[in-house]
């Protein structure tokens, strides 16, 4: 079997450049919700070594220096640049499990062309059809392909795409992997191996089978064997239903109003209550939590929290939203400054499987309006139709003052082309 890895490198930045041709090599960074740390670099951003995670504010006057444009987050555009390219990957190979929001697996065994020579078509038509750039990794294991993946990022001279084969030349390639970069071991792990001698991926596939099992448990030797070319995490189909949804943001400023919190709790449960039709699921259960400012600099911030039972399950957002309310309204606490608000769907079961209850049939009506719901919004853009308790102001919402156009998502924010 032959898997390839393919990952949209530096995402992130990336989605901000595909719309924006004057910043081909300018570099780009993008920022955290409300604005506060690094979590995205383009290449020219990574070489002038601006650091990752490092808070916005510290690096204003290397940012002025250096010509480096920032931007807020995007998600919107960012998980509509995702579906692009997984739609486009997927539509070329016979089986596709998406790992992330820009990596996915790909089984190329049956392909026409050799592996290389399917990589390179892969890349260039994920870049013709929606801009971004992919590296490919490929080898008879998922961590093999993982590994391949991270050293044709590594070396310019591989073009994006690299194979590692099952013969002789697999211990070379092994030998240019730290030990830190193997897919599957962590950074404390890492660490320990350094500090007895284990440097690189070779280095760990020659440790002793009996002594990975010991220290590494089961997980661990999986890796290991992995790496010898022995599958053992076998390619997905579909990624698994989550077992608890939760969304949350923090406000832009300091929330006191409890309207303005019913508000925030009805978007955030709305957007729960889609992704859980996404996969087909029913919640029993609606936790809500708030963060609030104690007045003391110097103490944490308190955390409440209520849940509220929703019987029978439900997938329903006028549902859902009402039991969240129920949840919020008993753990509000007037005359407080509230700094962050969030909801969790838990108790999740496959509609298909859900107890009915015996006094109350389905009222399928108020299915059939969530499945327009939700056709609504993915072909007109989210949030097309959407709650009207979510507000439409939305004073508390996070703070984004450097935010691009959701290009490919809002129909006031096209893009436009002059001739």
């Amino acid at each position: 079997m032959q898997i390839a890895l393919m990952d949209c490198n530096n995402f992130y930045a990336s989605c901000e450049k595909v719309f924006a041709p004057h910043l081909a090599d300018r570099p780009v960074v993008v920022l955290s919700n409300n604005d506060g740390c690094i979590i995205a670099r383009s290449k020219e951003a990574k070489d002038l070594g601006v650091p990752m995670g490092a808070p916005a504010f510290k690096c204003r006057q290397l940012f002025a220096r250096q010509g480096i444009a920032v931007f807020s987050s995007n998600y919107a555009l960012y998980g509509d640049m995702s579906a692009r390219v997984m739609a486009t990957a997927g539509g070329l190979v016979p089986r596709m499990e998406v790992y992330s929001i820009d990596e996915a697996f790909l089984d190329i065994t049956d392909m026409p062309a050799n592996a290389a020579e399917t990589a390179r078509m892969l890349r260039e038509r994920v870049k013709r059809d929606t801009g971004i750039t992919v590296s490919v990794g490929i080898g008879s294991t998922k961590t093999l392909a993982k590994a391949a993946n991270k050293l044709a990022k590594k070396d310019p001279a591989f073009n994006g795409v690299l194979e590692i084969p099952d013969s002789t030349q697999r211990g070379e390639y092994l030998s240019l992997l730290e030990v830190s970069d193997i897919w599957g071991i962590g950074p404390r792990r890492a660490k320990r191996l350094k500090a007895s001698g284990v440097l690189t991926a070779l280095d760990f596939t020659r440790l002793p089978r009996d002594y990975v099992k010991k220290k590494f448990t089961i997980a661990g030797l999986h890796t290991w064997l992995e790496l010898q070319g022995v599958p053992c995490i076998p390619l997905g189909a579909a990624p698994r239903s989550k077992k608890a949804i939760v969304t949350s943001r923090s406000f832009g400023h300091p929330v006191t109003r409890l309207d303005d919190l019913r508000e925030a709790l009805s978007h955030y449960a709305s957007r729960a209550a889609e992704k859980l039709r996404a996969q087909k699921g029913q919640a029993a259960t609606i936790l809500v939590w708030v963060q609030i400012y104690t007045g003391d600099a110097q103490q944490p911030l308190k955390g409440v929290l209520q849940s509220q039972a929703m019987n029978p399950a439900t997938s329903r957002t006028t549902e859902i939203v009402r039991a969240g309310m129920k949840a919020l309204e008993s753990i509000f606490i007037p005359d407080r400054r509230y700094k962050k608000l969030g909801v969790m769907l838990t108790g999740i079961e496959n509609e298909g499987g859900m107890q009915l209850s015996l006094l109350r049939e389905p009222d399928r009506r108020k299915d059939r309006l969530m499945a327009v719901l939700d056709q609504v919004n993915a072909k007109w853009g989210r949030e097309t139709l959407f709650a009207a308790s979510s507000g439409i102001k939305r004073p508390w919402g996070m703070r984004q003052e450097m935010r691009s156009p959701r290009y490919t998502t809002v129909w006031a924010e096209l893009p436009v082309a002059l001739a």
